[in-house]
């Protein structure tokens, strides 16, 4: 009963978010283009999946993968599992934290970053589209490995930051100046799709991770605050992959240069 009444009430939730979708997209089409949409059985057949599928996906997010994240940062945060003695008391303790003692932590947040970004249906999306209208020359598995580990990477230095306390806005900051400073040496036709990789990296299956990762952390940390440490994640899972994509454009176009280069020399 418990389950079909949660069935119910995400159902119910989910079908009132995705309606005003749909009513902007029929009020446009009959008001504006005045035609059906073609196929109208087939999208009404598709809005059921749409709805079923976001439902089941949204129970299984709060049942099984926040709480696994969450649970993983208490388990790999906790003093038992880095040796330190609770009973000398939260300053000590808290004293007694060096962000060296979190090594498991860290290969965590690169391992589960880089797996659910590489299974993100927004980022495989994207990738598709991307190869489709680049002709082939933009790789699937390329762009979405590039992504993945831009993601692996921001997320493991935002879990460094709570495990040390610093203030968020440095690394941001430091951040977004080696992205301006790539972002004038790039291509012109990479910068648009490295910049989207950013949005499409921290959608569904990637934010309730990151997010019960960063709050499991702050809670479990002596002298670290769930509200102040707790989030930012997301904001390097952002950033990351961006720099990352330019990176993987720029280490491309070098190596095809240099290849260019060592033809025209055994050439001549």
């Amino acid at each position: 009963m418990n389950l079909l009444r949660r069935l119910e009430e995400v159902g119910v939730s989910t079908l009132l978010d995705i309606l005003p979708i749909v009513i902007v997209i029929f009020v446009f089409q009959i008001l504006v283009v005045r035609k059906l949409p073609p196929s109208p059985r087939r999208v009404a057949i598709g809005f059921i999946y749409v709805v079923v599928g976001l439902t089941l996906f949204l129970i299984g997010l709060k049942e099984a993968l926040f709480p696994l994240g969450r649970t993983m940062a208490q388990q790999l945060t906790s003093p038992e599992f880095l040796g330190i003695d609770v009973a000398q008391g939260l300053d000590d303790a808290a004293r007694a934290v060096r962000w060296q003692d979190f090594g498991w932590l860290y290969a965590f947040a690169a391992a589960v970053a880089f797996a659910t970004t590489i299974a993100e249906p927004a980022l495989i999306a994207v990738a598709n589209k991307a190869a489709a209208v680049s002709g082939g020359t933009i790789n699937v598995w390329g762009l979405r490995v590039a992504v993945a580990i831009g993601v692996s990477v921001g997320v493991t230095l935002g879990a460094f930051r709570i495990v040390i306390g610093a203030p968020l806005h440095y690394f941001i900051m430091a951040g977004y100046a080696v992205l301006i400073v790539q972002t004038m040496f790039s291509r012109r036709d990479i910068i648009p799709l490295a910049y989207d990789s950013g949005g499409v990296s921290t959608s569904t299956v990637t934010v309730p991770l990151v997010t019960a990762l960063g709050l499991g952390l702050a809670s479990n940390i002596p002298g670290r605050s769930p509200l102040i440490d707790g989030f930012g994640l997301i904001a390097f899972a952002c950033l990351f992959p961006i720099i990352a994509v330019l990176g993987y454009a720029q280490l491309s176009t070098w190596r095809a240069r240099r290849a260019a280069a060592s033809d025209s020399k055994e050439r001549t």
